[in-house]
């Protein structure tokens, strides 16, 4: 079973410096509404963002096996917070939104691929609010 680790560095203010056990490295704050700053990832982010890269990666391994002819993928991706009345936030929501071109051929294996994208990404089936997929479909010839 495999194991991912990280390490969080507190850099000062609301600032820390986080490194994966892959090797990348990055700083990161809170959102700048919390006292945070601008231009570096938030927890927030990175929430969302392990959403969006983990079905991107799963979608990419679908085509593989489905055969599909892959033109250009890229996926926009927001998650909806809530806050509570003890003064705690949650995620209620996340949405992606991909927008996808195969070529013509491929088109009808297209759901079958976001359907295994969705079914296999471990992030996906991680998360407690629910997950919501609304694709675009391009095709070309």
């Amino acid at each position: 079973m495999p194991v991912y680790r990280t390490k969080v560095v507190w850099t000062g203010g609301h600032d820390g410096e986080l490194a994966c056990g892959n090797g990348a490295k990055m700083s990161f704050s809170a959102p700048p509404a919390l006292q945070g700053r601008y231009g570096v990832i938030t927890p927030e982010d990175a929430y969302v963002a392990a959403l969006n890269t983990c079905f991107h990666m799963m979608f990419i391994w679908a085509t593989e096996r489905l055969r599909i002819q892959l033109v250009s993928y890229e996926c926009e991706a927001e998650g909806h917070v809530v806050d509570l009345l003890d003064r705690t936030s949650m995620f209620t929501q996340t949405i992606l939104r991909p927008k996808i071109k195969v070529k013509a051929e491929s088109v009808g294996r297209v759901g079958k691929a976001l359907e295994w994208a969705r079914k296999y990404s471990l992030i996906a089936n991680s998360i407690k609010p629910p997950v919501t997929v609304e694709p675009q479909i391009e095709t070309e010839p």
